[in-house]
């Protein structure tokens, strides 16, 4: 599948929907969010079954300020609308994969139980 541009106008829609959605915050200017993004398209390619969405820092800034991105790239996975991951840093092609399977094993009905509300 190919990897989705997300905006301040369809983040919401795409984010929300069921089924896991891995969001790379990126910008152009930066080194290692070129160096993630080949690894990113390669899964998105073999996982046709998982939204891979881009946001570009750079003309989204209302979403990273919203999602306290202060450092990039930031990989975030959302799994049936409840954010189930958030760290900065280009994962190798490995551990990109190894987060895939760990994401798709959670309970989501524990995840919902243990998570607390944002406020």
């Amino acid at each position: 599948m190919a990897v989705v541009e997300l905006t301040k106008s369809n983040f919401t829609e795409i984010v929300g929907r069921p089924g896991t959605v891995l969001v790379d915050f990126w910008a152009s200017w930066c080194g290692p969010c070129r160096m993630f993004a080949p690894v990113f398209e390669q899964a998105a390619l073999r996982h046709a079954d998982i939204t891979f969405g881009k946001v570009n820092t750079e003309t989204e800034t209302d979403l990273a300020r919203t999602f306290g991105i202060s450092s990039i790239p930031t990989l975030m996975v959302v799994r049936d609308g409840v954010v189930v991951y958030a760290q900065p840093g280009a994962l190798p092609a490995a551990a990109l994969e190894e987060l895939i399977t760990q994401v798709g094993e959670l309970n989501m009905e524990q995840v919902r139980a243990t998570s607390r509300p944002h406020r």
